[in-house]
C-alpha cells in the first residue's frame, strides 16, 4: 500500500529544486515568515468557503477541523520565531496560490471543485516541501516540519475527495491534470523572490 507521501510525490508532476532548497537552508527567517503567513491564508480561505458552503456538511466539517489545524500550525510557527528573535515583518505574498486560482471557473458547481483541486496542490506541495527541507534544517525544525506531513497529507486528501464528492458523476481528472501543469511550471520556473512556494531562485544554486 502506497504512503501518503508517495501518493502525493505522484500527484505533483514536478519534485520541488534543490536549488530551491538551498535557497530555504540560505533565508530561514523568510521561510519561517511566508510558512506562518501560509497557515493563516489557509486557515482563511477554509473560514471561507465553511461560509460560501455551509450547506455542504462532509465540507464544513472537513473546513472546521482544517481551520483549527492550521491556526495551531500557526500559533507553533510564531513560538520558533520569538525563540529565535526572528520579527514577524511583512513580506508579500508568492504568485504560486494567486496564478492557481486564475484557473477557477465561474458558476457553483465548476467554482467549488476548481478551488478544492487547487487546495489539494497547495497542501500537496507544502507536504512534499516540507519532507524535502526537514532533514537539512537543525532539530527543532527537522521535528516540527516532519510532525507537520501527517496533517498536511490529510489536508491534501480532504480537499481531493471533497472535490471529486461535489463534481459527483462529473470526471474532473482534466480539470486535475490541468492545475497540475500549472502547478508544475510555476515550481520549475524561475521565481523573482523566494517564498515557501516560490519556483527555482533566479540564480540556480546547488546544494
Amino acid at each position: 500500500m502506497k504512503t501518503a507521501l508517495q501518493e502525493i510525490n505522484e500527484f505533483l508532476l514536478c519534485e520541488t529544486p534543490e536549488s530551491w532548497l538551498k535557497e530555504a537552508i540560505n533565508n530561514q527567517e523568510i521561510l519561517l515568515i511566508d510558512h506562518a503567513n501560509c497557515e493563516k491564508k489557509a486557515a482563511s480561505s477554509a473560514m471561507q468557503l465553511l461560509h460560501k458552503y455551509s450547506n455542504n456538511f462532509e465540507l464544513i466539517h472537513k473546513m472546521s477541523r482544517l481551520v483549527r489545524e492550521e491556526m495551531r500550525h500557526f500559533e507553533q510557527v510564531t513560538a520558533i520565531m520569538k525563540r529565535r528573535k526572528i520579527a514577524y515583518s511583512n513580506v508579500s505574498a508568492s504568485r504560486y496560490a494567486a496564478e492557481l486560482r486564475k484557473f477557477v471557473r465561474k458558476g457553483d458547481s465548476g467554482q467549488l471543485v476548481d478551488i478544492l483541486i487547487i487546495g489539494a496542490f497547495i497542501e500537496a506541495r507544502s507536504c512534499e516541501r516540507f519532507s524535502k527541507i526537514a532533514p537539512l534544517l537543525d532539530t527543532e525544525l527537522c521535528d516540527f516540519y516532519t510532525k507537520l506531513l501527517k496533517s498536511e497529507a490529510r489536508h491534501y486528501q480532504d480537499y481531493l475527495k471533497l472535490a471529486r464528492d461535489v463534481a459527483g458523476n462529473d470526471d474532473i481528472e482534466a480539470r486535475i491534470d490541468l492545475i497540475a501543469e500549472a502547478e508544475k511550471k510555476l515550481i520549475s520556473d524561475f521565481d523573482p523572490e523566494f517564498r515557501f512556494h516560490s519556483g527555482r531562485p533566479n540564480k540556480e544554486l546547488e546544494i
